[in-house]
């Protein structure tokens, strides 16, 4: 998988599209950039789950742009939500603490700690949902996908999508380095753009990949069509 995945981003006429996606990433900050960054990655999902191994090319800016606006909508219901839920119970909590006072107070309190602590594995969580959340999105070509437990749960419970979530942290890891070491320079950190977007095409080809194996009665041959509950494989 992993061979696959940093193998993916230069096959075909990679140059371009390595270049187009580091243009868009210098820009990124003007937002639009982003989005139509984000709906290629999108477009890698859709076409990996559609049994393609040559990634897609910069067409349809229109499409992208619109993708991209959608899976922004989508990371952000399941990273915003989850944590504004998580604050405000750590909140009640606290203060519940301070309210009760005496033993039982003490008690809500070293819950409140622990709860606290959770932080780190909710962001893992969150980290863990989203890229199944967006496959599915690809897979159906309709957002409501994202949120449909049905095409979710095979995926996020199988051992293929558990690799295919822990393999990027190599690749992310690689790409710190390298962009350290760009860094140190003007011209390297230009550069930096570019290294970003071929990791972040490495690893959704990855989950992709996951996503497709895991839910093997997807119908490849359109990868936008519907895919009923009783169609998934278990």
């Amino acid at each position: 998988m992993l061979e696959d995945g940093l193998s993916y981003p230069v096959r075909g006429d990679w140059i371009g599209r390595i270049a187009i996606g580091g243009i868009l990433g210098l820009f990124s900050v003007l937002l639009l950039p982003a989005f139509i960054i984000v709906g290629y990655l999108v477009r890698v999902l859709e076409e990996t789950i559609g049994g393609e191994d040559v990634p897609p090319e910069f067409t349809d800016w229109g499409d992208l742009l619109m993708k991209g606006v959608i899976g922004t909508i989508i990371t952000i219901a399941y990273t915003v939500i989850p944590v504004v839920v998580y604050g405000v119970v750590v909140a009640v909590v606290g203060g519940t603490s301070g309210a009760i006072g005496g033993d039982a107070g003490a008690l809500i309190g070293v819950v409140g700690v622990l709860l606290a602590l959770a932080f780190i594995p909710v962001l893992f969580l969150i980290y863990y949902a989203v890229p199944a959340a967006l496959s599915a999105y690809a897979a159906r070509g309709e957002m409501s996908a994202a949120f449909d437990p049905d095409l979710l749960k095979p995926a996020v419970f199988s051992t293929e999508y558990l690799v295919a979530v822990l393999m990027p942290i190599v690749v992310a890891v690689v790409s710190w380095i390298a962009t350290a070491v760009l860094a140190v320079t003007v011209v390297g950190l230009l550069l930096v753009p570019f290294v970003q977007f071929y990791g972040q095409v490495a690893v959704f080809r990855m989950f992709g990949a996951a996503f497709a194996t895991v839910n093997d009665r997807i119908e490849t041959g359109s990868v936008g069509g519907a895919v009923g509950g009783d169609d998934l494989a278990y």
